[in-house]
């Protein structure tokens, strides 16, 4: 009954069918194949924080573990593809969303170096999916890339759960209020994408 009714972009679908395995999945598909675009991975990381102190009886330390996990693995993996294929994986004008992020990822690249875009990368939608193959395809040595995505990797997987274990914790009832907290962090998500179009429409 709960794989009918399982929505895999709804976090609280996924963590209530699949739990921390759910976490790890989502973690490593959105950082580590280029399917992984519209999966819910900041809204998933906070949720699953969130409702460890609230309704599912989540473990925070396995959800942690199992983000951090999926993160890492998942980027490395997407770095190898990148490595072992080349550019031509990212050039794919039938696939304008993949262009404009791969687009999105160069600039991030150029911008702020490899060790801080790696970093900065995890939390912005679209570029977490594509950077990590675009580094492989760019060569970037593998030392460098893997250090950096660990440091990012974890980053990103700790400190989303903690904040969203954190609010459930000191608020009462407030998995009665999940949908608005989830639409507040996917907007959220959502700003250095808008703000990168508008951008770019200016220019």
């Amino acid at each position: 009954m709960n794989a009918i009714a399982l929505n895999i972009l709804d976090p609280h679908s996924l963590l209530a069918t699949f739990g921390p395995v759910g976490v790890f999945v989502v973690m490593f598909i959105e950082t580590g194949l280029l399917v992984g675009f519209f999966l819910p991975g900041d809204s998933l990381l906070f949720t699953a924080g969130l409702l460890s102190a609230t309704a599912l009886n989540l473990s925070l330390s396995l959800v942690i573990a199992a983000a951090a996990a999926g993160a890492i693995l998942g980027a490395q993996t997407g770095y190898y593809i990148g490595r072992a294929a080349g550019p031509r994986l990212l050039n794919r004008p039938d696939r304008p969303r993949l262009v404009q992020a791969t687009q999105r990822a160069e600039e991030t690249l150029t911008k702020y170096g490899v060790g801080k875009a790696v970093v900065l990368a995890r939390f912005i939608p679209l570029v977490r999916t594509v950077l990590n193959p675009l580094a492989g395809a760019l060569r970037v040595p593998v030392v460098v890339f893997t250090l950096w995505q660990v440091v990012g990797g974890l980053l990103w997987a700790v400190s989303l759960p903690i904040a969203g274990y954190l609010l459930g914790s000191r608020i009462p009832n407030i998995d009665t209020y999940l949908l608005p907290i989830i639409a507040v962090i996917v907007l959220l998500s959502a700003i250095p994408v808008l703000r990168e179009l508008i951008k770019a429409r200016r220019a």
